[in-house]
């Protein structure tokens, strides 16, 4: 008796498939604001059709000349800070 494992393998994944579609089918039954097309086979991102994608914001690079400016400034802020914690 040869049992071809192959071919078994195949008809369990086509049943669980079938039932996939079937829990698919009452979500969007139940969620019809989702939307079919963002949840069939082939489609790449699920979450694109959800939720608008949100926009990063560029940000500008200081010069070495900037961030030396900025790191000045923050020591004497500090400095002024820990001077006026001691005249407490």
């Amino acid at each position: 008796m040869t049992v071809d494992l192959k071919a078994l393998a195949g008809l369990g994944a086509q049943a669980r498939i079938a039932e996939l579609i079937a829990e698919i089918d009452a979500i969007l039954e139940a969620f019809p604001e989702l939307g079919r097309a963002a949840v069939r086979p082939g489609h790449q991102n699920i979450q694109a059709e959800v939720e608008p994608a949100v926009r990063r914001r560029k940000r500008s690079t200081m010069s070495p000349a900037a961030r030396k400016a900025v790191s000045e400034r923050m020591k004497r802020y500090w400095a002024e800070r820990r001077k006026a914690k001691k005249g407490r």
